[in-house]
């Protein structure tokens, strides 16, 4: 994930792509920092921290302005023949939906069955929007990204799929829209929903590494994180603007 810090432009950042992650160096090394200094401060004055925790702290001097998911996923468009999807296009979040969700039954009480075992699915979303995914999609309708962007909601879960079945029955049966699977961004979109006030804006952007497939492998991994990683860099030079707010 990628923290922005309120009035800060990118220029105030020492960026490094590290193969393919992101570092935010110079703001985590300040705040580090920080952090110690006020913990000795306190030694000094016999103080404890038990009446101020690390969290509270941590609140006062990261409050970020974007929180930024790149990664890989599983392109699911393929399976359904509803769209074309390649390895390294990337798949840019409106919403994120948990499909692991549901109660496991027999099979005769079940809304999706797999051999003997049924489930009833009860998906939770969350969806993301605000000004910022606006502009991104006026940069994407503009043609000036060098990226190949799919929007639309992520499936996310548990565990690791390498089965049709799972993509055409638990997936595409809930949200037949749903642009590709993953495992982390529900838990992100639903961090940042239930943040404090300012809530920090919400990117996330996979790029597509298999097919969640019966032929899901690990051959095409390192260029989708570079490509997500390229577009997110990408929105940071051309799109994002930050407010101080």
């Amino acid at each position: 994930m990628i923290f922005i810090p309120p009035g800060t432009s990118l220029g105030g950042f020492f960026i490094r792509l590290f193969g393919n992650t992101f570092c935010i160096y110079e703001y985590m090394v300040y705040f580090i920092q920080r952090l110690k200094f006020v913990e000795n401060r306190r030694k000094k004055h016999n103080e404890g921290l038990s009446n101020e925790p690390i969290s509270v702290l941590c609140s006062n001097y990261i409050v970020p302005e974007y929180v930024i998911m790149p990664g890989i996923a599983a392109g699911t468009k393929n399976i359904t023949d509803s769209g074309t999807q390649e390895f390294g296009d990337v798949l840019l979040a409106n919403a994120v939906w948990n499909y692991s969700n549901g109660k496991y039954v027999s099979p005769h009480q079940a809304e999706i069955v797999f051999g003997e075992i049924g489930f009833n699915p009860r998906p939770t979303m969350v969806k993301i929007a605000g000004e910022h995914l606006t502009e991104i999609q006026k940069y994407l309708r503009s043609g000036r990204s060098e990226f190949y962007v799919h929007s639309g909601p992520l499936a996310s879960g548990t565990a690791v799929v390498a089965n049709t079945s799972i993509i055409k029955k638990q997936i595409n049966s809930s949200f037949k829209d749903t642009e590709g699977v993953e495992m982390e961004g529900y838990g992100v979109a639903y961090a940042v929903s239930h943040a404090l006030n300012p809530k920090p804006h919400t990117i996330i952007a996979k790029s597509v590494c298999d097919f969640a497939d019966e032929r899901k492998n690990d051959i095409y991994q390192k260029f989708a994180a570079y490509t997500s990683c390229g577009f997110i860099k990408e929105l940071l030079e051309n799109v994002l603007t930050y407010t101080g707010e």
